[in-house]
């Protein structure tokens, strides 16, 4: 008998549990010419606020051992650029689409959130909380789990669409942020994002990338993932999408493997952008290899 591969978070159901992570498959018609993107369980699209937004300068992304350090800023045309451009192709795949969005007050990730729910084809909103709370001074949203609750409160009350949580890496217990995020609403999570880090450029003697930060994302990623989301999926019963370093299908296994619901690949776009595509393909041939009928079954 053929593998079950469908899933379902919160209102979405998706027909196979791989998705695209936010910001590395830009609105779908980036890599429409290279893949066929309606053959994914969901697309998810770079991250929008409420108007319009340029990033950071550039440079803005450098390669490393082990994946990149990217400082892109979160570039993008705001709601209303979003809807008019983007949604139109995006409805014609058949698939859920996800938006990430974001803000720098709580005021406007919900005014984003309930701008998107009148819009046809949107099935989730992934709340990226690693954002700078600017009525804070600048400090990320995503390290308190305080503040983390009051996005997810706030988005929840000015929508009905599903919603994930997309939390940051960096924190010391995941446990408590993943509680924090179910407890104000959120349907499921995505975890993770990328690691703050930096690169210096030795001789200039100064850092490369023009905002001297950014996060780390690839391979590198992956072990810190996969133990962050087997410690969320022991703590909440909420659907996870596991994302981190996915560059084969026996990537993807491990998060499924580790209580995982779904996957996000992310990185490897950037290299194959077939490896989503080979991921579904591999999941498939590993669960009837192993006599697994559904995807529910794989947790260890």
């Amino acid at each position: 008998m053929k593998p079950d591969l469908s899933v379902r978070i919160g209102k979405m159901v998706m027909k196979n549990p791989v998705t695209v992570a936010s910001g590395t498959f830009g609105y779908g018609r980036e890599y429409a010419e290279f893949v066929d993107v309606a053959m994914l369980g969901a697309i998810t699209v770079k991250g929008i606020r409420l108007e319009p937004w340029a990033g950071n300068k550039t440079p803005r992304m450098v390669e490393v051992p082990g994946g990149l350090v990217n400082a892109i800023g979160l570039q993008g045309p705001g709601v209303e650029g979003f809807v008019r451009e983007d949604m139109p192709f995006l409805r014609r795949l058949g698939i859920p689409v996800i938006v990430n969005i974001w803000g720098t007050s709580v005021e406007e990730y919900a005014a984003v959130a309930a701008r998107f729910s009148d819009v046809e084809g949107i099935g989730g909103l992934e709340i990226n909380v690693s954002c700078p709370n600017v009525k804070e001074g600048g400090a990320s949203f995503g390290t308190d789990p305080r503040k983390v609750a009051e996005v997810v409160r706030a988005v929840r009350s000015r929508t009905g669409l599903t919603l994930l949580t997309k939390l940051a890496p960096n924190v010391p217990d995941i446990k408590v942020f993943a509680r924090a995020a179910v407890e104000a609403g959120s349907d499921a999570l995505s975890i993770s994002n990328t690691l703050p880090a930096m690169v210096i450029d030795v001789e200039k003697r100064k850092p490369v990338l023009a905002n001297k930060m950014g996060g780390l994302s690839g391979a590198a990623l992956h072990p810190v993932a996969v133990k962050l989301v087997y410690e969320a999926a022991q703590t909440v019963t909420v659907p996870i999408v596991g994302m981190g370093g996915i560059f084969e299908p026996a990537d993807a296994i491990e998060f499924l493997l580790a209580g995982a619901t779904a996957v996000a690949v992310g990185t490897a776009n950037f290299i194959d952008p077939s490896t989503p595509i080979r991921v579904i393909a591999g999941i498939e041939d590993y669960m009837a290899r192993h006599g697994i009928e559904n995807i529910g079954k794989m947790r260890i």
